[in-house]
């Protein structure tokens, strides 16, 4: 993990978080950052992709249970994010009607939402926390060698 990886990071988590709080920011806002933050997941996850292909690369090569659980948690967000999107967006009261679009089934959605919702959010936290100790050391690094006057590898 480099510092220009854990600013992206820490922006999707602050971009989920506001969009996550329809109470914060109303319905309609609501709703259209969470269509934002679709495309703040995609930016993530395309910066990602090396560390991807490797975690599914070893988890068949070279199994142990912290690679497969983090790729477990990693699928499990990939889930619980696309069904809150789907959802959102087959019960949104602003989105759709500004597109001219009406979707059936809110009785369904709309369950399925929160309860994905309530997943996705729990799976995050879990995620913050265990890649917590990486992004600790890289601000530690960074800190450390500014400190000691040399050159940050994580500058580049």
């Amino acid at each position: 993990m480099d510092r220009k990886l854990l600013a992206v990071d820490a922006a999707c988590l602050l971009v989920y978080l506001v969009a996550a709080s329809p109470a914060l920011t109303g319905i309609g806002i609501h709703e259209w950052l969470g269509l934002g933050v679709l495309v703040v997941f995609f930016a993530h996850a395309a910066m990602h992709v090396d560390w991807a292909v490797e975690a599914v690369r070893s988890a068949f090569a070279r199994p142990s249970w912290a690679r497969t659980g983090n790729l477990a948690l990693d699928l499990l967000i990939v889930a619980a994010f696309m069904t809150v999107t789907v959802s959102g967006i087959m019960v949104s009261g602003a989105v759709l009607p500004a597109l001219g679009l009406y979707a059936d089934g809110y009785y369904f959605w709309d369950p399925l939402h929160a309860v994905a919702a309530k997943v996705l959010l729990a799976a995050l936290i879990v995620h913050v926390v265990v890649r917590a100790p990486a992004a600790l050391a890289v601000l530690r690094q960074r800190g450390s060698r500014r400190a000691a006057g040399g050159d940050c590898p994580m500058d580049n």
